[in-house]
């Protein structure tokens, strides 16, 4: 009877204790956050601590939310793409409006939050290097633009302003923006970055950052570091030593972390010294967590843990270098599949990682959570002020464009144009195209140069459009897979061998839509050694019309081509790139046999059936029409482009394509030529530039770019932009910056100068500037003193303007080798016609320091000397000062 009242009262008991119960302390929110922390990770199990740093795409919809029920780090809301982007969590219709997004972000993360075992929120990231990559957000001037403004204010404006387009849609961080510094100008994605300068890098980094940060959303600078190396080639391996790395490639990282705050790092892809970015313990813990005292998280770039596996071969599966990832002092592993964690878990559960590594991960990824205040208010308001914010947008980002116009020519003073101008030819897809540069949304209600230069001259104006040539050599294209066939079907029969010998039984036989392949990181299948295979393509090509065809391939050579058993191309032996095109004579509607047969023994295979479809090049016809709309204006403006960006590396740095053979000719008219400019990096124009009146760098200048460049070229703005970066006159020089250490003979070579085209720094103005009244308000200071310098700066011509002025500092004296000049201080200042104004710089031990021989900080004592100009090359005063 006694134990029946116990049972009994059983059920009162526990409703007692749970209705009295204290939730767990990581819950609370008065409690400091490392405690949450620390109470949270004593709870979590090793398959939990793996998925809080493990990034992956798809979405909850995709295969289940169960797969996700030990929770996941965040995921980035963007469509798969490639590259720093690619593949995250969610993946839905770019094009879903504000509204949209904020319900997708709360329907899964109330799934996190709701549903899984602990209740741990994701993060939401993005892209936002100049604009967040989404529909309905607003597209700033690419990253190299903002940089040319020289202006720290307008930065930390478009920063806001993408802010607050992120936070609007529950975005808590994002992977932006590019600190490296592009010390060599062919790399493509030098239009991603601030120039070539640490100093001009690391204001501008901290001035983006810090808009973000202040506002609750994590900041991701990368990539961690050294990302461009030989040949301006993205991701070479880099054998920089430690004082190159600390002079110039750790600064902008170094105040990220300090001055701006940044919570997280994202790591390169390439080796630093023979070890994997991602996996190098000097790098990410001696250096990066135990110097600096970084306490955010580092990522990984895409599939980067991957590559010790299959690009470093320094792990030999995944599961190693992911360990190898983790103990070197990565904490969260990005990649783009789901099924991934198959490979990367197993060296988390089965002792291959240290513990305290992975708890250490794991805290930094939870801190971060905390700080965010995400497990206090996860959700966002599925309300949008998007309008509003647009809005406020489009006025920032024409403001943006107008700085970051660099005039780099104006012969005559041809620009300003008259607004009252007869006639105007416009010449060029890139008037018509207003490209935004990579990793950029779609922009709202953008507006080319073309529109925007109509829309100021009105209809008085007879403005003449022709497209003149654009940026690809347009001879050729790759044959499109609806002229080709096998056994009555699309496409060709392909069968690939595991050797370079087509003999035998095929290893893989498939139906290949096209021949357009490169094949860098693997096989054409994975049954296949990467370096050593084989290739047959069969089957039928039926040509659109008869004529004389120009048919053959491009890639590596190990290639030829039969038509109708007949051998028409052989580039047989391996020697190097090749396009080989034939002449060949085709008939409408008849179908031809057809056969390639390809070989690689090396690796990074390349292969391209090609042809012109019976067409004849209208190169010359499109630059004869350009001509005879030059003749009929009285002035003729030309925009021309380059093509660039992630791994998309340029050789050569002039103009692609035919356009250089088009401004030629359109100067040939004797007719006044403009040319402006579309691109994120240094152009060689030695061709063409002495023939032209005025060249103006346009970059990629956003969604109101079209009207910043129309303002610029008809004086209602004067333009004030500055190089970032240094152009050379031949690709020959490379690389050349500014801030290069005294050589042991001299700069030139016995066929071309050393010496820029266009320095860093340079930029032209419709007025004139004069410096003066150089004072020092000391000439002795100790080491641990400032010196306090003023000078006066005068706008002596007719307009109102802008001028950028510059503060370049030399040791005179050093235990080491010293740059012949560096970046100290620079102020964009505005002064109307006659308008003087006095202006202040203070150098101080932060600016004075060095590294003495034992990589030890230092301001040694000696002369410095200061020299102040409108640009490295124009310097306008100059004074000394000493140490003691």
């Amino acid at each position: 009877m006694s134990s029946f009242k116990h049972f009994l009262l059983l059920p009162i008991i526990i409703l007692h204790v749970v209705a009295h119960a204290q939730p767990p302390l990581y819950k609370d929110a008065s409690q400091p956050v490392e405690k949450r922390v620390a109470d949270l990770l004593k709870r979590m199990t090793p398959e939990e601590k793996f998925w809080q740093l493990f990034m992956i795409p798809g979405d909850l919809d995709d295969a289940g939310p169960d797969q996700y029920k030990n929770g996941l780090f965040g995921f980035q809301v963007s469509a798969k793409a490639k590259g720093d982007a690619a593949g995250q969590l969610l993946s839905y219709n770019t094009q879903e409006d504000a509204t949209k997004v904020i319900r997708k972000i709360n329907s899964i993360q109330k799934y996190f939050v709701e549903q899984t075992r602990l209740g741990i929120p994701m993060i939401a990231f993005d892209e936002a290097l100049h604009g967040l990559v989404r529909s309905q957000s607003t597209a700033f001037p690419q990253a190299i633009g903002l940089a040319a403004t020289w202006d720290t204010a307008i930065v930390h404006r478009v920063a806001s302003d993408i802010a607050n387009q992120v936070k609007e849609r529950g975005i808590r961080q994002i992977l932006s923006p590019v600190v490296n510094i592009a010390s060599d100008v062919r790399w493509g994605r030098t239009e991603e970055t601030y120039g070539e300068d640490p100093f001009l890098t690391s204001a501008m980094g901290v001035a983006f950052m810090g808009a973000f940060e202040r506002s609750g959303i994590i900041t991701t600078p990368k990539h961690f570091v050294a990302n461009v190396g030989d040949g301006g080639r993205d991701s070479y391996p880099i054998h920089f030593n430690e004082r190159l790395l600390s002079e110039i490639h750790f600064p902008p990282f170094i105040d990220a972390i300090k001055k701006a705050g940044a919570r997280s790092i994202m790591t390169a892809y390439n080796s630093l010294d023979g070890t994997a970015a991602s996996s190098n313990h000097w790098l990410l813990i001696d250096k990066l967590k135990k110097e600096w005292g970084f306490k955010g998280f580092v990522i990984s770039d895409a599939n980067a843990v991957g590559g010790e596996a299959v690009l470093h071969y320094t792990a030999k599966d995944y599961e190693e270098s992911g360990a190898h990832a983790i103990n070197g002092g990565l904490d969260v592993i990005f990649q783009t599949d789901y099924e991934h964690h198959k490979l990367f878990m197993p060296a988390f559960l089965n002792g291959k990682i240290n513990q305290a590594r992975i708890d250490d991960a794991v805290s930094r990824v939870l801190r971060a959570k905390f700080e965010l205040g995400l497990f206090e208010d996860p959700y966002i308001p599925e309300t949008s002020n998007n309008v509003q914010l647009l809005k406020q947008g489009k006025a920032t980002a024409l403001e943006a464009a107008h700085k970051s116009f660099v005039l780099l020519k104006n012969e005559q003073h041809i620009l300003p144009l008259s607004k009252s101008i007869q006639s105007l030819a416009v010449i060029g897809p890139d008037a018509a195209e207003a490209r935004l540069g990579g990793y950029a949304g779609e922009g709202y209600q953008k507006i080319n140069m073309l529109d925007a230069i109509r829309e100021k001259l009105g209809s008085k104006t007879q403005v003449y459009y022709t497209e003149g040539v654009g940026r690809q050599d347009s001879s050729y294209k790759i044959i499109s897979g609806r002229f080709l066939s096998n056994n009555g079907k699309p496409g060709l029969e392909a069968a690939y061998f595991s050797g370079r010998d087509m003999s035998g039984k095929p290893d893989l036989v498939r139906t290949d839509a096209t021949i357009d392949f490169l094949w860098t990181l693997y096989a054409p299948d994975a049954q296949l050694n990467r370096d050593f295979y084989a290739a047959r393509w069969t089957g039928r090509l039926t040509a659109p019309q008869t004529g004389n065809y120009k048919i053959g391939l491009e890639g590596n050579d190990g290639y030829r081509l039969y038509i109708n058993d007949q051998l028409i191309v052989d580039q047989w032996q391996k020697l190097s790139y090749h396009t080989t095109l034939k002449n060949y004579s085709f008939e409408a509607g008849k179908k031809y046999r057809i056969k390639v047969e390809f070989y690689e023994t090396n690796g990074n295979g390349t292969i391209r059936l090609v042809w012109n479809e019976g067409k004849p090049d209208n190169t010359a016809q499109k630059i004869k029409d350009a001509v005879a709309a030059a003749r009929k204006a009285d002035v003729a403006i030309i925009a021309a482009g380059i093509t660039e960006g992630e791994f998309l590396d340029r050789a050569m740095l002039s103009l692609p394509g035919k356009q250089e053979a088009l401004i030629q000719a359109v100067a040939a008219t004797g007719k006044p030529v403009v040319v402006l400019l579309v691109g994120g990096s240094a152009i060689t124009m030695q061709n063409w530039a002495d023939k032209v009146k005025a060249i103006g760098h346009t970059w990629y200048a956003g969604e109101e770019g079209g009207r910043g460049v129309a303002d610029v070229l008809f004086g209602d703005y004067n333009p004030a932009g500055r190089l970032p970066i240094t152009f050379p006159v031949h690709e020959a020089q490379l690389p050349l910056v500014y801030n290069h250490k005294p050589t042991g003979r001299g700069d030139d070579y016995n066929n071309l100068s050393g010496q820029p085209l266009f320095p860093f720094g340079f930029g032209l103005s419709y007025t004139q500037f004069e410096y003066s009244n150089l004072v020092l308000d000391q000439k002795q200071i100790r080491s641990s003193d400032s010196v306090h310098i003023q000078l006066s700066v005068k706008n002596t011509g007719a307009r109102d303007g802008d001028e950028v002025v510059q503060l370049y500092l030399r040791d005179e004296l050093a235990s080491v080798a010293r740059p012949v000049m560096e970046l100290k201080g620079f102020q964009r200042v505005h002064l109307k016609a006659g308008q003087s104004q006095q202006l202040s710089f203070v150098l101080g031990p932060e600016q004075l320091s060095m590294l003495d021989k034992d990589l030890k900080p230092v301001v040694e004592p000696g002369l410095f000397r200061i020299m102040i100009g409108a640009s490295s090359k124009d310097i306008r005063l100059r004074g000394v000062f000493e140490v003691k």
